[in-house]
């Protein structure tokens, strides 16, 4: 479902008006606001509630199916309802139980308002810590950003530039690393997965020139990981290693932080970009945007990045299912 008042609904109804053939989802939301939404756009877009996740195949051809998840308050376009947040919550604990039960293939979700959410109890950074808990025991879980044809995942995430200096460890480096192959061979199907890993300082540190941390800290995780087997090279420059002849030689690049990843990623791809978290027990993926309270309700909202989303949870998934009949053999 997402924040009811940003634009999920609208790229949902999209992206089943415009994209037929994207694989057959099913949302959980409550049906009476699509087809109310659909309605006041003018997009035709039958929606169909269904009964159990089963009954979307056949019901795709014919119009959206919905699992119905009531929204208790009315939805204004761009003015979040406190009210709504229980069932915001509800619909994501309710696609991880359906992904974890085999009732679907993948979870997508659409972006959400976190400060809404904190007086329903949400007491996380985001969907990826959430998503964490619900998957239970404890894994942690990494965010990887796909779009352009790169691949970038960040170390540190949300939280200031000063305090992912001061929490940068080789550790973490290490542990984001070895989650990140893990899932390129399991859910991408690379035999063997290349990373270059950036480093955090200018120039890579100068030879420690320009700071220090790009020998005490990154270098040793580079060491190691390689140790583990692991085909990885850096610490490589960051200013350097977004060029197409540069990404071409690895698989994804792990970046010390948010916008050193990020940053390329929006740049090659702004409007398809799609944010995968790696390390759980069942796939999922994002839209990578916000809830454009600015824009709701108007029809404006572009669904390429869902679409994305959705056609690369579905390779996951499918991936996932063959490294497991693999490794059952």
């Amino acid at each position: 479902m997402g924040e009811p008042a940003g634009i999920g609904g609208e790229i949902v109804l999209k992206t089943w008006r415009a994209h037929r053939d994207a694989p057959p989802f099913f949302v959980i939301d409550d049906p009476q606001r699509l087809a109310a939404l659909a309605a006041r756009l003018g997009w035709n877009v039958p929606v169909i509630e269904i009964a159990a996740p089963g009954d979307t195949v056949a019901a795709f051809g014919r119009g959206l199916p919905v699992l119905r998840e009531t929204l208790p308050a009315p939805v204004a376009p761009g003015r979040a309802d406190g009210r709504n947040a229980p069932a915001v919550l509800a619909s994501i604990r309710r696609a991880v139980e359906l992904a974890r039960g085999g009732d679907a293939a993948a979870v997508v979700t659409n972006p959400i308002n976190k400060s809404v959410l904190y007086g329903a109890g949400f007491h996380h950074p985001g969907h990826t810590e959430f998503l964490a808990e619900l998957a239970g025991g404890n894994p942690t879980p990494v965010m990887m950003l796909v779009g352009g044809g790169l691949r970038v995942v960040p170390v540190t995430i949300h939280i200031s530039l000063r305090e992912a200096l001061a929490t940068l460890t080789t550790d973490g480096i290490v542990e984001i690393s070895r989650i990140t192959a893990h899932a390129l061979r399991q859910d991408f199907g690379l035999a063997r997965p290349r990373l270059a890993v950036a480093g955090l300082n200018p120039h890579a540190g100068e030879g420690g020139a320009l700071g220090r941390e790009d020998i005490e800290i990154v270098a040793p995780a580079i060491a190691q990981l390689r140790a583990d087997g692991i085909d990885v090279s850096g610490p490589m420059p960051p200013d350097t290693m977004f060029h197409a002849a540069a990404r071409a030689r690895y698989d994804a690049a792990i970046c010390m932080y948010h916008d050193q990843a990020l940053i390329p990623l929006k740049t090659l791809d702004f409007e398809r970009g799609v944010n995968v978290t790696l390390g759980l027990p069942f796939v999922r993926t994002s839209p990578d945007h916000g809830t454009a309270f600015n824009i709701a309700g108007t029809g404006a909202a572009n669904e390429a990045s869902l679409v994305a989303a959705l056609m690369l949870a579905d390779s996951l998934a499918r991936q996932r299912a063959r490294s497991a009949e693999v490794a059952d053999a």
